[in-house]
């Protein structure tokens, strides 16, 4: 595996841990939940299929996965805007 490949992963994996740990400081209602939720799946879908990606068997798969990849990642940051936008967490804490 190249030193790229496994940057990436980690990366990809402290990006999904970051943003559980952000997400336990979501309000404890209707909105905090459903977001938490949200972006607890995209942001640990980031993650878990870049490293599948980097089994790809194939560059089709590769890039099939790696696809999946980025829309997880634009689903992520969607939440994480959302969040902002309606003042649930402070902007500082959300571009950690």
């Amino acid at each position: 595996m190249s030193q790229l490949s496994e940057q990436l992963r980690k990366q990809t994996k402290e990006m999904a841990i970051s943003a559980i740990l952000l997400t336990r400081k979501l309000p404890q209602n209707d909105e905090g939940w459903t977001i938490k939720k949200q972006l607890i799946r995209s942001a640990t879908s980031v993650a878990a299929n870049y490293r599948s990606a980097c089994r790809g068997r194939s560059d089709r798969e590769f890039y099939s996965k790696l696809c999946i990849v980025v829309e997880e990642l634009d689903e992520s940051m969607f939440w994480l805007e959302l969040t902002e936008d309606i003042e649930l967490i402070l902007q500082k804490m959300c571009s950690q």
